[in-house]
């Protein structure tokens, strides 16, 4: 039985009241009318009423009946409101569930009146880049697109980035989407800027020391390179060992950030550092040119980060040492390539300040070699935590202006340490993201135990299309069951022959795992966090008005890549204000 609530029994108790004196009041009036026909009298006692009731409305019946008839209508409504409270819960027509699709105007709050800041999911359902007014309006910025090979990905990108509402960081898996789109960003005033890991000759220069302002930084650099440099380490792997790493990645940073000049804090600089480091147990009190350096660091500044770290690791025995040194050198052997060791011997990228200027990062990366995903996932995990912490130093908790990091063949780019914790966090620091997978099965891959939490983090999903069975099984869940109608029909044949038809309720998925792979090319599905499915259009970016200015149209050329490979060279010719001739006396340097 339901718990009676106090706003309902004081309605019932006015209505009660009501009901008793009109019961009453009509009886009166019957009363009063002379015997005859049943019928007539209760027609007369209708039209008599309301003019009995306005002449004396204070009055009441007084004989048996009427009092009696008053009576039997304050019960009525008491038992009435019983029954009620005692009655089995039913849901008419909904009784195995109440998906139904939505239609563009369920959708339509949640779309922002500018039509240029919005995130779009499909022709018709778009989610405001602002905070709704209505917090029931308001949903977080992280998407996740998922579809096949060919199923319009890309697609859906360009259209997101011709809204030009924000700074983006994007991956370009074919590296086709800065020639397409490059023009797009130079000619609306955006830096364009490309970190390319299948050509580095074609790459702007990326170092992570360089972002390391404070012996806090150098902490962070280091638990980035472990992270992102663990291959495929078992997690039952020793800690032991990766502690006494770090212990060395740290002294020799904070030695590099202290003693070298500002063009060698590098990674070069540190694995050529890596490599004087030697232990000969064969030799007593043998020091290593990194000892000979510590140790004259030390006479000048005993207590500093560097010293400190140092002479914990040279605690160990030879032996320990010599095992640390060699899962250092496995660890960053990728760095002795040449090419990589130039592309990352000084920084140009300047991640800090995507969110300070409308900048377009892009990244190029091969979508079937995997040798240099690491230094993408590096990056990505450098500038969540770069722009964060910008926002809440510099800009009391929200970049000025928003990233959207549009994280095409997010399975492909290595794993992004911490991501589960990261999505959920870089949200009110105005930065989001559009994670993109052919399948829901490459998160649960990469990311396993914590798949399901960022996609839970993700208020938005589109399903482009695709075969895989774990996805249209998923996707088919999160869509729901509706209620439809069954009929049975039986038939008997013979002498006394019957036939007959039964109607009943049953459940089914709005669309079952079968039917969601089956969807139209041109079309896909749409869930958004709170509101019901959308089955929807694709995009069509030539319907999008700055279309003209990416190559698809045929109004502009293919952008020069190299465009956004020179930003040291035009940073620096930007700040010069002008040149002068002065004489130099060469005997002034030498005696400097």
């Amino acid at each position: 039985m339901k718990k009676a609530k106090p706003l309902e029994v004081a309605l019932m108790a006015v209505l009660s009241l009501a009901a008793a004196y009109l019961l009453n009041r009509f009886w009166a009036v019957l009363e009063g009318l002379p015997a005859g026909n049943p019928i007539e009298r209760l027609l007369d006692t209708v039209d008599a009423i309301i003019p009995s009731i306005g002449a004396a409305p204070l009055s009441i019946g007084v004989s048996k009946a009427s009092l009696l008839a008053g009576a039997c209508g304050f019960g009525m409504v008491w038992l009435m409101y019983l029954y009620r409270l005692a009655a089995p819960k039913r849901m008419y027509g909904i009784e195995h569930g109440s998906a139904e699709w939505g239609s563009r105007r369920v959708s339509a709050p949640l779309r922002s009146k500018d039509p240029d800041q919005n995130i779009v999911l499909s022709a018709t359902e778009q989610i405001s880049m602002g905070q709704a007014k209505n917090y029931e309006h308001d949903r977080n910025k992280n998407v996740i697109v998922v579809g096949g090979s060919g199923s319009g990905k890309t697609v859906l990108v360009k259209e997101n980035l011709m809204q030009l509402h924000s700074s983006y960081v994007i991956t370009d898996p074919k590296g086709t989407l800065l020639p397409q789109t490059g023009y797009l960003f130079t000619k609306n005033g955006w830096k364009v800027r490309n970190f390319n890991t299948i050509n580095f000759k074609k790459s702007l220069h990326y170092n992570p020391l360089a972002y390391i302002h404070s012996e806090k930084d150098i902490l962070k650099v280091v638990n980035v390179l472990i992270k992102n440099t663990n291959g495929d380490a078992s997690p039952q792997k020793d800690p032991f060992w990766e502690q006494g790493e770090r212990l060395l990645y740290t002294a020799l940073i904070a030695y590099l950030m202290k003693e070298a000049r500002p063009s060698e804090r590098n990674i070069p600089s540190l694995i050529d550092l890596l490599e004087h480091c030697q232990v000969r147990e064969d030799i007593p009190n043998y020091k290593s040119p990194v000892d000979i350096l510590m140790d004259d660091l030390a006479q000048r500044e005993p207590d500093c980060l560097a010293v400190r770290q140092y002479r914990k690791f040279k605690v160990g025995a030879g032996k320990t040492m010599a095992s640390i040194l060699i899962s250092c050198a496995a660890r960053l052997a990728p760095f002795d390539i040449e090419e990589l060791r130039e592309l990352m011997s000084y920084d140009e990228l300047e991640l800090d300040s995507i969110g300070d200027h409308r900048t377009a990062l892009f990244i190029t990366m091969s979508d079937t070699d995997t040798t240099f995903s690491f230094l993408i996932a590096m990056l990505m995990y450098q500038l969540f935590n770069l722009l964060t912490e910008k926002a809440d130093d510099e800009y009391h908790g929200r970049l000025p202006i928003h990233v959207r990091c549009i994280l095409d063949e997010f399975a492909n780019i290595g794993k992004i340490p911490d991501f589960h914790v990261l999505i959920s966090t870089i949200r009110s620091r105005e930065i989001s993201t559009t994670i993109m997978l052919q399948s829901l099965a490459q998160l649960n891959a990469v990311y396993k135990d914590h798949a399901d939490t960022i996609q839970d983090c993700c208020d938005s999903m589109v399903f482009l299309g695709g075969k895989s069975t774990k996805t249209t099984k998923q996707i088919a869940e999160m869509m729901g069951k509706t209620t439809i109608t069954g009929r049975d029909a039986s038939e008997s044949k013979g002498q006394s022959g019957s036939y007959s038809v039964q109607d009943r309720g049953l459940g089914r998925d709005l669309l079952d795992p079968a039917e969601v792979g089956r969807i139209g090319r041109t079309e896909c599905l749409v869930i958004i966090v709170g509101l019901p499915p959308f089955r929807s259009r694709k995009v069509n970016n030539k319907r999008h008005k700055r279309y003209r200015y990416i190559s698809d149209s045929g109004k502009v050329p293919l952008f020069d890549i190299t465009q956004a490979t020179t930003l040291s060279d035009q940073h620096f010719f930007d700040t010069v204000s002008s040149v002068e001739e002065v004489e130099l006396d060469l005997s002034e340097l030498n005696s400097l």
